[in-house]
């Protein structure tokens, strides 16, 4: 069950292993999640990552409105929301492209074409994308109940989803929800480039 955090947690400053993992330029398996905030979802709520008494394990999508990758995951998105209900699993996406075409409005508008069954948040700095490493539309992260990285990478071994034979994240989740580690715990992930805030030059 998806539940509205009672306050807005702050970004904290964290230091970043010193080598990320295999494919990930931040996290490893392993690692404990970083804290973010609370973010802006197309419902108009703000949506946090849920403690581990609330949920047993958190999916993190990264994904947006127009890569071609990101589209094609949508139904499979959407019917592992809907498989996971009732089983204490949080399903969050987060979109942290600045283009206009993935402004808060423009995925309102996406979400409600496509009927999305999960939280769809906006990430306007890019800090949470950063800070988890994601670097493609669609990445995926799962935690588990104490918020350790379980998993990351693609969502499974086919992009088109019309030959899949493994299920990554779903095999991480139910992993996870027994206590155990996935039988697959990195994948290189497949899509568009995450296209970040610019960050302005300070001057000299």
């Amino acid at each position: 069950m998806f539940r509205r955090p009672s306050l807005a947690v702050c970004v904290l400053a964290f230091s970043l292993p010193a080598f990320g993992g295999k494919f990930n330029p931040a996290l490893s398996i392993g690692d404990a999640a970083p804290v973010i905030e609370a973010l802006p979802g197309i419902d108009g709520e703000r949506h946090a990552l849920a403690g581990p008494k609330e949920t047993k394990v958190v999916v993190l999508a990264f994904t947006c409105n127009t890569c071609p990758y990101a589209v094609d995951h949508e139904d499979r998105l959407n019917a592992l929301a809907k498989s996971f209900k009732g089983k204490s699993v949080q399903l969050l996406a987060i979109n942290s492209n600045s283009d206009k075409t993935d402004d808060l409005d423009a995925m309102k508008a996406h979400a409600k074409e496509k009927r999305f069954a999960y939280p769809y948040l906006k990430d306007e700095t890019g800090v949470v994308g950063k800070a988890f490493g994601a670097t493609r539309t669609p990445e995926f992260v799962v935690l588990n109940e104490k918020r350790e990285v379980v998993y990351l990478g693609a969502m499974d071994d086919d992009p088109d989803g019309e030959d899949v034979k493994q299920r990554y994240v779903e095999d991480a989740v139910v992993a996870a929800l027994a206590g155990t580690a996935p039988s697959v715990t990195e994948t290189p992930p497949i899509g568009c480039g995450v296209k970040y805030p610019r960050e302005r030059r300070r001057a000299e």
